[in-house]
């Protein structure tokens, strides 16, 4: 298991379980697993998603935005739910950007 921390310093945790859960369905992400852990961190921009989870945004290139949703359980824990790409800039309701 690794550790990342959130824009709101909340440790958001990417269980080994949960990462081959990501690559089995996504596996164009299987070498960018630090890069996972490097959006939640350090991201353009989060937005709102569903049912209190965020969603982590980075450009990585010509139409390709990594996106990590994840869910902040208190100010001392979270977890990654999942990770993908887009080809074009996410939208939503950004609630924080760099």
């Amino acid at each position: 298991m690794e550790t990342a921390y959130s824009v709101n310093n909340v440790p958001i945790r990417l269980t080994y379980e949960r990462w081959y859960h990501i690559i089995e369905n996504h596996d164009d992400l299987a070498s960018y697993f630090h890069d996972v852990l490097d959006t939640v961190e350090n991201p353009e921009f989060v937005m709102q998603g569903n049912q209190g989870t965020l969603k982590a945004s980075k450009n990585m290139g010509k139409k390709k935005w990594l996106i990590v949703i994840y869910k902040e359980l208190s100010k001392e824990d979270g977890f990654i739910i999942t990770s993908y790409f887009l080809t074009a800039k996410p939208k939503g309701k950004i609630i924080w950007k760099r």
